[in-house]
C-alpha cells in the first residue's frame, strides 16, 4: 500500500507522501495554496500516480460503494485533481461541477473527462470561493487535510449552507503520516463536529491507509 507522489523531481508533500527522515514531520502552519500545488504539478502531470495506482483504483472503487444507491441531481467535487475520481462518478450524476485550485490538474481534468455528459469544472480556491448551489452530494476527498482548522470550519459551512435537504456529503482522508496542516483522523473528526447537528455519520470506514464517512441527515 502506497500513495507516495510520482518520482519526478523532488518528492512533494502531500497526500500519501512520504517524508524524509524518521519521526512525524512537522506540520504545516498554513492552508496548502495554489503555489504548494504548482510545484507538484510541474513536477509531474499525475504527481499520485492517479492513473497508474492499484491502491487508488481500489480505493476509488470503496469510494463509489460507500455512496447511497441512488442517483445524484447535482454534485460537487472539491479537489478533483486530474479527474480520474470524476469520471468514476460521472455515471451516478446528472450535473457534476469538480473544483481546484490549479490550472494544470483542471486541463487535465478536462482531457480525462472528455465526452461525459453533465461534467463541468471550474478553478477555485476553497473555501474562500465557492459554486452556488443546491447540491445533493459533495465529496472531499483527500483535500481536507490540506486546510488549516479555521478554514476547514469555514468549508463546512459553505458546505452545510450549500446542500439540499436529504443530500450527502462523502469525505475520503489519507490517515498516514504527513507534514500537511492537518492529520486525515484530525480533519475528518473536526468536519464531523462542524456538521453536526444537521449531519452525522451514517457510513464509516477504515481501510489501510485512509478512512471514508458519509454524512447525512
Amino acid at each position: 500500500m502506497t500513495r507516495s507522489p510520482a518520482p519526478a523531481g523532488p518528492a512533494p508533500a502531500g497526500p500519501g507522501a512520504s517524508p524524509a527522515g524518521t519521526g512525524a514531520p512537522a506540520r504545516s502552519a498554513r492552508t496548502r495554496d495554489a503555489a504548494h500545488f504548482a510545484r507538484l504539478y510541474a513536477a509531474s502531470p499525475d504527481p499520485w500516480g492517479f492513473r497508474t495506482s492499484g491502491y487508488e483504483r481500489d480505493k476509488y472503487a470503496e469510494t463509489l460503494a460507500a455512496l447511497p444507491d441512488r442517483r445524484f441531481r447535482s454534485a460537487l467535487e472539491v479537489g478533483c485533481s486530474i479527474g480520474e475520481l470524476t469520471r468514476r462518478l460521472a455515471p451516478r450524476c446528472d450535473r457534476l461541477l469538480g473544483l481546484d485550485l490549479s490550472g494544470d490538474a483542471l486541463r487535465e481534468a478536462a482531457a480525462t473527462c472528455a465526452g461525459l455528459a453533465g461534467v463541468a469544472f471550474r478553478q477555485a480556491t476553497v473555501p474562500a470561493e465557492w459554486p452556488d448551489g443546491p447540491f445533493d452530494l459533495v465529496v472531499l476527498s483527500e483535500v481536507l487535510y490540506f486546510l488549516v482548522p479555521d478554514d476547514l470550519a469555514v468549508l463546512a459551512r459553505r458546505c452545510l449552507d450549500s446542500l439540499d435537504p436529504g443530500g450527502v456529503v462523502l469525505l475520503v482522508n489519507w490517515t498516514e503520516p504527513t507534514d500537511d496542516p492537518l492529520s486525515g483522523d484530525d480533519a475528518a473528526e473536526l468536519f464531523i463536529a462542524r456538521a453536526a447537528p444537521r449531519l452525522r455519520p451514517v457510513r464509516q470506514d477504515r481501510r489501510p491507509g485512509y478512512r471514508l464517512d458519509l454524512l447525512g441527515g
